[in-house]
């Protein structure tokens, strides 16, 4: 009976990953029809994924520490249903504005379910099943990655644009049952000394955060005086939110948490890592098409192979995980990306698409082991009362390697390849600037592997000075 209510509460974990993830993807394919229903330019537009993707940066360390504070399996219900009933206010939507603010709404859901599934994880599931479990999630991410597009694409033909937000609504009744039926009754949060929720430090940081995020997403390239305002702003308020954090009764974040170097450690690594990965996605098609001379649809079908290497890779990674521990398992992920990093730039264009899939295959499997690897070592050792900030914090340390990565990458790529239009550059200028892009990629991955090591000397001084 315990097996069962184990994999119930792993399958309701998972359906919430998996809707979250297929949030993010699925409405990109939509941004053409939805700028044709409502006569929008396409920076407009563009907006429907921009403020879905704000609102988790934002706020998704707020929801885990709420969700440490009031239970996590009733802010994570409150999440989905929040998800669901956005999701229908979208499919509603009269005019561009009011399906951006559902948007907007449906993405304070998505951060809660993003925030709390790895710190319920840690409760439903045997310390020696971890690594299985975050490897599950990880495959149900990129399920809904890859998924997104394709599914996109189909319910748009078959019944307009409306039908990418339908199909939310009977996965989030789905997820809401399995959740109520199978998650574990929170326990300390009527305690008549429940600490209080830091509302000024939420206000601070997601103030700084939305000003981080705007900043590396606005002017599609270029670097403006608001870009650099936006960059001032985030600085004064990192400074501010630590002084606030000093002085609060119940801090948001615990600043001495951060002291512990694998946490610090982990959620640096994180961010690198996933600055990464965003370059197959930034340069990936460029090259593929410019480079390359492939066709849209041939682009989209080479682009697919890393979502499902992903996907496919993502259990076998976490039982990788369970048998060779945590810090070990990182440290195999990054090295196999470091080395198809270090590939990728060499490869002469006449080798064609297979010099570029083969080594994307190995950097995206690379990927998938470090994940499951990274998430276990930080989430397996939290206190209980801590798990749904860190797991807020893991969150958030991806999310702005992916907004760094898009932003940082991009223009790295564009400064390689010299030229001021990228869709008029010639097949040698984008190549060239492919190869700059993943040599500075290979840096960070260097930079992650020393930030690993240093980790692990600091921790075992640690725990011998003890």
């Amino acid at each position: 009976m315990k097996s069962i209510s184990i994999r119930g509460a792993l399958a309701s974990l998972s359906l919430s990953m998996l809707l979250s993830s297929l949030g993010t993807s699925i409405a990109n394919v939509g941004l053409p029809t939805l700028a044709e229903a409502f006569s929008a330019s396409f920076q407009a537009v563009q907006w429907v994924v921009l403020a879905y993707l704000l609102s988790i940066t934002a706020l998704i360390v707020s929801v885990g520490r709420l969700g440490d504070l009031l239970g996590r399996r009733r802010l994570l219900l409150i999440g989905i249903a929040l998800f669901t009933v956005a999701s229908l206010l979208c499919a509603l939507a009269p005019n561009l504005w009011l399906l951006i603010a559902a948007r907007a709404l449906q993405g304070v859901g998505a951060a809660t379910m993003m925030a709390l599934t790895m710190a319920l994880v840690s409760g439903a599931v045997p310390k020696e099943k971890m690594g299985s479990a975050m490897g599950v999630l990880g495959t149900m991410s990129a399920i809904g990655t890859s998924l997104g597009p394709m599914l996109g694409g189909v319910l748009i033909d078959q019944g307009g644009w409306q039908g990418i937000f339908l199909l939310n609504l009977p996965l989030g009744v789905l997820a809401i049952g399995l959740a109520w039926r199978f998650l574990p009754q929170d326990r300390h949060e009527m305690t008549p000394t429940r600490p209080d929720f830091d509302t000024l430090g939420a206000l601070v940081l997601v103030l700084t955060l939305l000003a981080y995020a705007l900043a590396m997403t606005l002017g599609r390239g270029s670097f403006g005086p608001l870009n650099t305002a936006l960059m001032l702003a985030t600085v004064i308020g990192l400074i501010v939110f630590v002084l606030v954090e000093q002085t609060a009764a119940s801090p948001l974040v615990k600043l001495a948490m951060l002291r512990n170097p694998l946490l610090s450690a982990g959620f640096a690594m994180s961010t690198l890592v996933t600055t990464v990965v965003m370059v197959t996605l930034v340069v990936g098609p460029f090259y593929l098409s410019g480079a390359l001379g492939l066709s849209a649809a041939s682009v989209g079908l080479v682009m697919s192979a890393g979502p499902l290497v992903a996907a496919l890779a993502g259990v076998p990674s976490g039982r990788l995980v369970d048998q060779l521990g945590a810090q070990r398992s990182s440290t195999v992920g990054l090295i196999a990306m470091l080395t198809s990093a270090c590939i990728l730039p060499v490869v002469p264009m006449s080798v064609g698409v297979v010099g570029y899939l083969a080594p994307l295959v190995v950097l995206t499997a690379g990927y998938a082991l470090f994940q499951a690897a990274n998430n276990t070592a930080v989430m397996a050792d939290v206190e209980s009362q801590q798990r749904g900030v860190v797991s807020g914090l893991l969150g958030l340390s991806r999310n702005l390697g992916l907004i760094t990565g898009a932003s940082v990458m991009g223009a790295v790529f564009a400064f390689g390849s010299a030229s001021q239009d990228i869709l008029l550059a010639q097949p040698e200028a984008i190549a060239q600037g492919m190869r700059l892009t993943f040599a500075v990629a290979a840096g960070l991955i260097v930079i992650a592997l020393a930030i690993g090591a240093v980790s692990k000397i600091v921790s075992r001084r640690l725990i011998a000075s003890c």
